[in-house]
Parts: structure tokens; C-alpha cells; sequence
């Protein structure tokens, strides 16, 4: 296997060819349509909620003081979060290019010295990873509500049908997901640039007649005073603050896709702008109200109620249109996310369609799809409106960007080596900032933080118990296994060769499989060439040509072989054979048999996980996609040998 180390902050991803083949501004164009939706339909509704009662404490007064502390707040929190701690310094570690919490634990998992860390950052980036289910449930949710909640400014009387809309538009979205989204794709990015030029356009018309609130809000001291003047009230205000950053997340997943340099160009030049521009315009628009009753009905619904008349319903559809985009976004996120944790021994293997011939990335998987829009809508129906949603909403995210801030320092302390001088104050700004907005969001936990993080805690369960649960199959698997180079020599004298290539999957490269072993059992016979084939996926999303394969010679007409692809390459094993000439003759699919091993998991008083993992792991185990199918194999040149296993 060979090793790559973190590449330089300068460098472009290596993205195997699906990054370099656009221009720097293309790309930026394509990132402002996927990888800011959920940032930029923020605006909807972080405003308004920041200003709104929460947890039995009364709603801020919507004056000057209060106005420029929270926009203080914003923009500095859009700086530090977004821009310093994502932009600036964790996109620069990459794993061969790509981002995301999952790319950067199999980073540090691959390159650590396996030391007393390595453990607990490990379950640290699991967690991260079972925390975005939860903020992949809630965002499509809460987004989609918001911008249906605008119809009742362009329809009279909607009220009623606000949550049966929502309910309707999320339908038709996962039922759409099965067809792909390369078409629909191509319309987000000018959808969105569109939207952002909403967004800046809505507030420099507000602005115009207060341009001093721009000075206001860049002034940190505001910030500050709104903490020392309100104490608890502003702490509490922390947690819509948030709002305004969640998605901030994911520049760093989507890195692969388009690479840290144009998602940092379209972020400051283009998408940070139109956002602080649309929520100074929301604050002077408030402050600009004739009287403190109505600065108090502006300040409920700030977003809708700042668009004019004349262009009222096509701006409304437009940010409709964008929260279905952002929906899509997470929800493609979550495919992604998913194929990587199956890929990297978390989750068991699932049916994983690929709905583009040319874009690789492009997946689907329908257990992830159904699974998410059975959630999504029950959090429509629970919690009814955008305001109630918000309190569940933050704390998931809050919680990944906390983690990230560890697993960053990880990596600035045991990767890239830096000076304690130079990476203890960076690390500790990023900790007191991530400490603060989710203690903020803690106190959300009575009235629905609470959703995010159960949902959490069971994919936590789910995604441990099966790494663990298969790290105790396979040793027990290997308990007393006969050496495969013993095996071959015994074999020849011990059953009748036939013409033709047999396949023996094998999870390790160690021993004998038991589908051999059964099959010289009951069958007495082998085949010409018999191949001991191990898939094993790198902690690397790609794997260089010349380091795929490995095969060595048993003798006898025996061969073990190795086949190596990252977590973000597809394992169709019959398209590999077709390239792999180190094995005798080349391969034809119809002289060639694969035989299966199929595990019956039986739970014992063994030490290794409690009786009630050990269940949960069995039940996995059963409803676990076939191998036939997650390795693409030929139907009909398949034969599957059961055996049973304790662990």
C-alpha cells in the first residue's frame, strides 16, 4: 500500500480527474449551486430568531443597541467559522483532495503512529459523521418549511396549508432522487447565483438609507457590548446566532468536488457579501420602522417582509427554489457520506446505484433515501413551523464543527508538525468559539435539541457496533485457519481439478476462506485456477494504477490477490479482473465461478461486545446488501457456502 501525506496548503486536489478539467471560476460558479445552499437559505429565517423568546427568556427589543450587537455578532461569526477556521485552515487538509470528517479521520487513522489518541479520534469523527444524519434530516426540513411559510404573503389564508405543501414538496424531492441529479444540477448553479443576487439586491435597498450600520456591524465591540449589557439573554441569543453559519460544514466535504480555491473565491467574493448585505438590510429596515410597535412586527418575519410588492412572488419562488436546492445538496451529501462509511468498514454494504455514466460521484442509495425522507417528514409534522424546528436545529452542527476544531488540532500537532506557539492560540480561539455556540445550543435540548442528538447517538450505536462487531467475526474467523500456502499443496491430491477459473472472496488476506473449505467438503473438486481474491478499500479516497494489484503464486494452480480501491472508488470486480493480467490467462466471465462465504452470526457469552450488540450486529448482518450485488458479480456465475460463526 502506499502512503500519501497530507499535500501542501497550496495544493489543488488531486480529484483522479474531477476537479482540474474546469477553470478556477467555473468551478466557483458550481460550488456557489451546491455547496452554499444550506448557508444561504439562512437568511430565511436566523434573523428572526435570534430576536425571537426562547427557553422562557423574553424576546430582545429590536432598538439599535440590540441590532447592531446581534449583526456584530453575525458577521464575526461568519468570519471566524466560516472564513478563518474552514476556508483558511482546515480545507487545507485534505486527504488526496478530498473533505469531510470521514476523509480526514481516514487521514489521520492511515498516517498516525497508532498511539493512545488514535482511539478516541477515531469515535470523535464517527460521531461527527452521525451527527451530520441528524443535520442531513433537519436541514431539508426547516429549509423547505421556511420558504413555503413566504406563500402566505402571495396567497391568502394559507396558513392551513403550509405543512401539507412542505409535506408534498419533500416527496416529490426523494422521489425524484432515484433519476439523479446531472440534469438538475445544471440548473443550480444560476439558480443560486440568482439567489445570492436577491439576497444582496433585497438589502442594499434597505441600506441605502442607512449605510452607517455597515461600520456597526464590522465593529466587534457591539458584539461585545450586547453580551456585557444582556448576560444570559445574549448567550441564549448565541444559539440562533448559529443559524447563520450552519452549512459552514460543508465547503469542507464538498471539497473533492470542486477544491478549496474556488470555494474560497465564490465564498469571499460573492457568497459572504450577499449574505452580511441581506442581513444588514433586514437590521436597517427594523431600524428604520416609524415606531417600536411596528419595528416589533417587522422583526418577525424580517426576510419576506423586506421584499417589495412588485416583485414579491417570483422572489419567494426563487427561495423556494433555493431551499429545495440546498435540500438536495445534503441529501447528495448524505449518499456520499454513507458510501464512504460502508466503504471504510462502518456501515454494512447497502445497494448503491450510480445514476451517471460520466460523473462518478453521482450515487444513489435507496435505504438512505427513504429511510431520510420518512424522518424529514416526520419532522414537518411534529414540529409544524420553521420557529419550532429551529430549537432542534444547530445543535448537530454545532457539535461537528466541535469535533472537526479536535480533529484539526490532530492534525496541526501530530501531522503537519507546527510549533506549539503557533497552533495553541489558533486552536484555542476555534474551541472557544465551537465551546460557546454549542453550550448555546445545549439549552435548545428541552424543546427539540434533543431530536438531533438521539438520532446522533443511534447512528453513533449502529456505525460502532458494526466496525466492531465484524473486528471480532473476522478474529474469530482466523481462530485455528489454515495456512492457504499448507491448503494448496494438500488440495491437489485431495479432489478433481476441472477446467475453468473459481473465485473465492475473502475479507483478509490471511488464511482460507470457509467457502473453499465447504466446497472441497461436499463437492471434492477445484478448478484449473483457483484465485483467493481480497477487495481491500485504503484509507484513501483514491489508489494509484500501480499500486492496485498484488498477486502471488501459491503453486498448484493456486493464487492469492489483492485488489485495492479507496472509499470513493466503485468495487465492481468483474470490471478490475479485466485490467488485472498477473494471474496467467486473461479472465472470461463465462469460464469463471465466484464463490461466496455467507456468515450466520451466533451470539455467545464470548468477551467482546454485550449480548445486545452482539444481537444488533446479527440483525445488521442479515439485512446487509449481498456481496453478489455490492462487488457487481454476474448472477449467474455465483454460488454462496454458508457458514456460522460466534463471536
Amino acid at each position: 500500500m502506499s502512503t500519501s501525506t497530507l499535500s501542501s496548503p497550496d495544493d489543488m486536489p488531486h480529484g483522479h480527474g474531477h476537479v482540474q478539467k474546469a477553470s478556477a471560476l467555473t468551478l466557483a460558479v458550481g460550488a456557489v449551486g451546491v455547496v452554499f445552499g444550506d448557508i444561504g437559505t439562512s437568511p430565511l429565517y436566523a434573523f428572526r430568531e435570534t430576536f425571537a423568546s426562547h427557553h422562557g427568556v423574553p424576546g430582545l427589543l429590536p432598538d439599535a443597541e440590540h441590532i447592531h450587537g446581534v449583526l456584530s455578532l453575525v458577521f464575526w461569526s461568519m468570519m471566524m467559522v466560516v472564513t478563518v477556521k474552514y476556508v483558511f485552515t482546515i480545507m487545507r487538509a485534505d486527504n488526496k483532495g478530498e473533505g469531510g470528517s470521514l476523509a480526514l479521520l481516514a487521514l489521520i487513522r492511515r498516517v498516525s503512529d497508532k498511539g493512545k489518541w488514535t482511539a478516541p479520534l477515531i469515535l470523535l469523527g464517527v460521531f461527527a459523521t452521525a451527527l451530520f444524519y441528524g443535520d442531513s434530516m433537519i436541514t431539508p426540513a426547516i429549509s423547505v418549511l421556511s420558504a413555503t411559510e413566504g406563500m402566505k404573503y402571495i396567497v391568502p389564508g394559507f396558513e392551513p396549508w403550509i405543512v401539507p405543501t412542505a409535506v408534498a414538496i419533500l416527496f416529490g424531492l426523494f422521489a425524484i432522487q432515484s433519476r439523479g441529479t446531472d440534469r438538475v444540477g445544471k440548473l443550480f448553479g444560476p439558480i443560486m447565483l440568482g439567489y445570492f443576487a436577491m439576497l444582496a439586491t433585497l438589502g442594499v435597498m434597505h441600506l441605502s438609507a442607512n449605510p452607517a450600520i455597515i461600520l456597526e456591524t464590522i465593529n466587534p465591540a457591539n458584539a461585545l457590548r450586547f453580551f456585557v449589557s444582556d448576560g444570559f439573554a445574549a448567550f441564549v441569543a448565541l444559539g440562533s446566532v448559529v443559524l447563520a453559519v450552519t452549512g459552514a460544514e460543508a465547503l469542507y466535504a464538498d471539497m473533492g468536488h470542486f477544491g478549496r480555491k474556488p470555494i474560497g473565491l465564490s465564498w469571499l467574493t460573492f457568497v459572504f457579501p450577499a449574505l452580511m448585505l441581506n442581513y444588514m438590510g433586514q437590521g436597517a429596515m427594523i431600524l428604520s420602522a416609524s415606531s417600536p410597535a411596528a419595528a416589533a412586527a417587522l422583526v418577525k418575519d424580517p426576510f419576506f417582509l423586506m421584499i417589495p410588492d412588485l416583485v414579491r412572488v417570483p422572489v419567494i419562488i426563487l427561495a423556494l427554489l433555493a431551499t429545495i436546492i440546498a435540500s438536495q445538496a445534503v441529501i447528495s451529501g448524505a449518499f456520499s457520506l454513507t458510501q464512504q462509511a460502508i466503504q471504510l468498514g462502518f456501515m454494512p454494504r447497502m445497494e448503491i446505484r450510480h445514476t451517471s455514466a460520466a460523473a462518478a460521484g453521482q450515487i444513489y442509495i435507496p435505504a438512505i433515501n427513504w429511510g431520510l425522507m420518512v424522518m424529514v417528514i416526520l419532522l414537518v409534522l411534529f414540529f409544524q413551523s420553521s420557529s419550532n424546528l429551529a430549537a432542534a436545529y444547530g445543535i448537530a452542527v454545532t457539535g461537528a464543527m466541535f469535533i472537526d476544531t479536535l480533529l484539526l488540532a490532530a492534525v496541526l500537532f501530530s501531522l503537519w508538525r507546527w510549533p506549539l506557539w503557533k497552533a495553541l492560540p489558533l486552536v484555542t480561539v476555534f474551541l472557544v468559539v465551537d465551546i460557546a455556540y454549542f453550550g448555546a445550543n445545549l439549552i435548545k435540548v428541552p424543546q427539540g435539541g434533543w431530536v438531533p442528538l438521539l438520532i446522533g447517538f443511534v447512528i453513533f450505536t449502529l456505525l460502532t457496533t458494526w466496525s466492531r462487531g465484524r473486528e471480532l467475526m473476522r478474529a474469530s474467523m482466523a481462530d485455528g485457519a489454515l495456512p492457504i500456502e499448507i491448503f494448496a499443496k494438500s488440495a491437489q491430491n485431495s479432489a478433481t481439478r476441472v477446467a475453468g477459473t473459481s473465485i473465492f472472496m475473502a475479507s483478509t488476506n490471511t488464511g482460507v476462506p470457509s467457502a473453499l473449505l465447504h466446497n472441497i467438503k461436499h463437492n471434492k473438486v477445484l478448478h484449473e485456477r483457483v484465485l483467493i481474491l481480497t477487495v481491500a478499500v485504503q484509507d484513501m479516497p483514491f489508489v494509484d494504477e500501480a499500486d492496485r494489484y498484488s498477486c502471488k503464486d501459491l503453486g498448484n494452480g493456486f493464487y492469492r490477490v489483492t485488489i485495492r480501491c479507496g472509499f470513493l472508488e466503485d468495487t465492481d470486480v468483474p470490471a478490475l479482473l479485466r485490467t488485472l493480467n498477473l494471474c496467467g490467462a486473461p479472465f472470461d466471465m463465462m469460464q469463471t465461478s465466484f464463490f461466496l462465504s455467507r456468515q450466520t452470526l451466533l451470539p455467545s457469552s464470548k468477551p467482546g461486545m454485550a449480548i445486545w450488540r452482539e444481537k444488533l450486529f446479527a440483525w445488521m448482518l442479515r439485512n446487509a446488501a449481498s456481496a453478489m450485488a455490492f462487488f457487481r458479480l454476474p448472477t449467474n456465475r455465483v454460488v454462496e457456502l454458508g457458514s456460522q460463526v460466534e463471536i
